[in-house]
C-alpha cells in the first residue's frame, strides 16, 4: 500500500489536473507529482522545483521528475540520450583532490534545459542539498566541474545549508542566468543519490501476458469470430522516475483502509483489489476536489468498460444469464463482527445480482462470481445516508436481502455519491420489476391437507394450488389395460391478487396465505425454507404496483 499526502494542488475538478504530494512508501515520506489525465494517473519523484503558481508552466530547472523538458516548450518530450547519476559516476572516478573541499562553480542556464540538474535532500529529509542527477550537454554538465554527489552549500551567496528542499528549489529557480554554485563533494552521500525512485515501489496490478484484457478479442466458443483490433490502453508503465496507473477499472473511495479522522483522505484501489494508494489532502476542500475529479474519470471508463464487457460476452453470456445491464465498483460490508469494508464488483443482468471479489480476467472468470441472487428473490431494503455513522449523513449506504433455501441474505454496500447510490437503488429496484415481468411464473411443490400438491404464483393471474397428476388405468370389457393415462392436475385453490389479505411464514417451511374464503388460512408445507417464494411474491406485488404508476 502506498500512502500521499497532498502538499499543493492545482486545477479544478475536471481533467487534466495535477499536484504535489506526499507518497508513504516503506514508512518514509517521499515528494512526488500526481498528473491526472482521461485515462491514468502519473506518480512522478520529485528531485527538482515546482512552481508555486498552479498556472505556471511545470518546469523543474529543465528536469521533470527526471525526465528532460524543453523550456519553450512545456509538453516536450525530446529527453537528452544520457544523463549523470550515482550509478554512472561511481565515487573512485571522482578526483581526490576535491573530495570534502569546498569549490565555487559559474554556471550559466541555457534558454533549453536550464542549469541541467536534479536535486534530492533537504532539511526536512536531514540531508544537505545534493545534486542527483546531471544531464550530459546541459549547462551543469558543460563545466566539467559538477559532480553527483555534490552538496550544494550556497546558490549565489545564499546559504543553503539549512534549507529545506522546496527552499532551494525556489533558489535554484530565480537564481538568474549566471549562477555560481558553492558545492562540497561528499562521497558518504553516494548511497543516498543512488537509491532508486520510490514510486517504483508502488505496488500495482500487472496481469499475465495470457490473461484476457478488457478490450481484447471478444469471449467467444466460435473460432471464426475476429473481432477489429482495439485501440491501445493505457497500461501500467514504469519509466524511470514515473509511474504511470491505467485508471479503467479502478475503484476510487475513501475511508476503507486507513483510518481518517480529519477526513482528509481518498484511496485508489486495484482492480484485482491486491493493491491501494492512499492519497492524503491538506484540507477537506482540496479532496473533495481531487476525489471528484477521480470519480469522474473513474466513472466515464467504467461506463466504457461496461460496453466492452457487454460486447465481448453477447454470444456466451455470463453466469447463466444472456446481457449485464449495469456494473461498477461498490464497498461491500464484510461478515466479520468489526466494521469493515472491501471492494466489491457488483454486476447485475437481466435477472441476477453478481457479486465478484475482483475484476474477472477471462472467461471462466466472468462465468463464475463469489454470489449470484436472483433479482426475484431479492428486494431493496434501505438507501440513503447511514444516521449512526460517526459522520451522520456522509456515507451513503444501501441494503438488500435476498430469500434463499438457507433463510435471508443480507448485503450492505456503501457507495460513494450520492449520484451513485440513486442509480444503483434504481437500477435493483427497476431489475426486480423486469425480471418479474420476464419470469412470470414460479412454481414449487408443497404439502396441503396431507396431500403433495404444487404452488403456482402467476405474475398475471395470481394464486393456484393444484394436486399433482394420477396415473389413471384404461379399462376394456371390464378389465384393466397396461396402458396408463395421466389425468389433468386438479385445481384445489385459486385467487387473484386482490383476494391476499394476509401472507406469513414460519422461516422454517411453513407458508401461510389468507385470501378471506371459507377454507380460512391456508397452511403450505414447502418442504423448505419458504423465504424465496415469499421474496418473490414480494417481487411480484412490487412490479404491479409499480406498473400502475404507485410506489412499491
Amino acid at each position: 500500500m502506498a500512502v500521499v499526502v497532498a502538499t499543493g494542488l492545482s486545477g479544478a475538478s475536471g481533467v487534466p489536473k495535477s499536484g504535489l504530494v506526499e507518497v508513504l512508501v516503506r514508512e518514509q515520506w517521499h515528494k512526488v507529482l500526481i498528473n491526472l489525465t482521461e485515462e491514468a494517473i502519473t506518480l512522478s519523484c520529485n528531485e527538482s522545483s515546482v512552481s508555486d503558481n498552479a498556472n505556471d508552466t511545470v518546469n523543474y530547472n529543465g528536469v521533470n521528475n527526471g525526465s528532460y523538458l524543453d523550456n519553450n516548450n512545456a509538453n516536450s518530450n525530446n529527453c537528452p540520450r544520457t544523463v549523470r547519476t550515482a550509478f554512472t559516476e561511481l565515487p573512485d572516478r571522482v578526483p581526490e583532490a576535491i573530495a570534502n573541499r569546498k569549490r565555487s562553480v559559474k554556471v550559466t542556464k541555457q534558454e533549453i534545459g536550464g542549469l541541467g540538474i536534479s536535486i534530492k535532500g533537504g532539511k526536512e529529509n536531514k540531508m544537505p542539498i545534493l545534486i542527483s542527477k546531471i544531464f550530459k550537454g546541459l549547462a551543469a554538465d558543460q563545466t566539467q566541474a559538477l559532480y553527483v554527489g555534490d552538496a550544494i552549500l550556497s546558490v549565489n551567496g545564499m546559504n543553503l545549508r539549512d534549507a529545506t528542499h522546496d527552499e532551494a528549489v525556489q533558489v535554484l529557480k530565480r537564481a538568474g542566468k549566471e549562477v555560481t554554485l558553492e558545492v562540497k563533494y561528499m562521497r558518504e552521500a553516494t548511497p543516498y543519490v543512488k537509491k532508486g525512485s520510490p514510486v517504483s515501489e508502488i505496488g500495482w496490478e500487472t496481469p499475465p501476458p495470457e490473461s484476457p484484457r478488457l478490450g481484447s478479442s471478444p469471449i467467444t466458443s466460435s473460432p471464426t469470430y475476429h473481432s477489429p483490433s482495439p485501440p491501445l490502453q493505457p497500461s501500467l508503465s514504469l519509466q524511470g522516475e514515473r509511474r504511470c496507473i491505467p485508471l479503467k477499472l479502478c475503484y476510487v473511495t475513501r475511508a476503507m483502509t486507513t483510518p481518517d479522522p480529519d477526513n482528509r483522505q481518498l484511496e485508489l484501489h486495484s482492480p484485482d483489489t491486491r493493491h491501494t494508494v492512499v492519497l492524503r489532502c491538506p484540507d477537506q476542500p482540496s479532496v473533495l476536489s481531487w476525489f471528484s475529479a477521480l470519480h469522474s474519470v473513474t466513472s466515464a471508463l467504467t461506463q466504457r468498460a461496461l460496453e466492452e464487457v457487454i460486447q465481448n460476452t453477447v454470444r456466451t453470456g455470463i453466469a447463466g444469464s444472456k446481457e449485464i445491464r449495469h456494473l461498477g465498483w461498490l464497498a461491500g460490508k464484510t461478515e466479520s463482527e468489526k466494521q469493515s469494508w472491501k471492494p466489491v464488483l457488483v454486476v447485475m443482468t437481466e435477472k441476477d445480482l453478481l457479486l465478484y471479489d475482483s475484476l474477472p480476467r477471462g472467461k471462466e472468470a466472468w462465468q463464475s462470481p463469489a454470489h449470484t441472487y436472483p433479482l426475484l428473490a431479492t428486494r431493496l431494503v434501505h438507501s440513503g445516508p447511514d444516521r449512526g455513522s460517526p459522520h451522520s449523513g456522509t456515507e451513503l449506504y444501501f441494503a438488500t436481502r435476498t430469500g434463499s433455501r438457507l433463510g435471508i441474505e443480507t448485503h450492505l454496500f456503501r457507495a460513494e455519491t450520492n449520484k451513485d447510490l440513486s442509480l444503483w437503488s434504481r437500477h435493483i429496484v427497476n431489475g426486480c420489476h423486469t425480471s418479474a415481468e420476464m419470469i412470470k411464473e414460479v412454481t414449487t411443490s408443497c404439502l396441503y391437507m396431507g396431500q403433495e400438491c404444487r404452488l403456482v404464483i402467476h405474475y398475471e393471474q395470481g394464486f393456484c394450488v393444484m394436486a399433482g397428476p394420477s396415473l389413471l388405468r384404461e379399462r376394456e370389457n371390464g378389465e384393466e389395460r397396461g396402458a396408463h393415462t395421466p389425468t389433468r392436475p386438479r385445481v384445489l385453490l385459486s385467487y387473484p391478487y386482490e383476494k391476499l389479505k394476509m401472507s406469513s411464514d414460519d422461516g422454517v417451511r411453513m407458508l401461510f396465505l389468507d385470501f378471506g374464503g371459507k377454507e380460512g388460512e391456508i397452511q403450505l408445507d414447502l418442504h423448505s425454507c419458504p423465504k424465496p417464494i415469499v421474496f418473490i411474491l414480494h417481487t411480484f406485488l412490487s412490479a404491479k404496483i409499480a406498473r400502475l404508476g404507485l410506489v412499491a
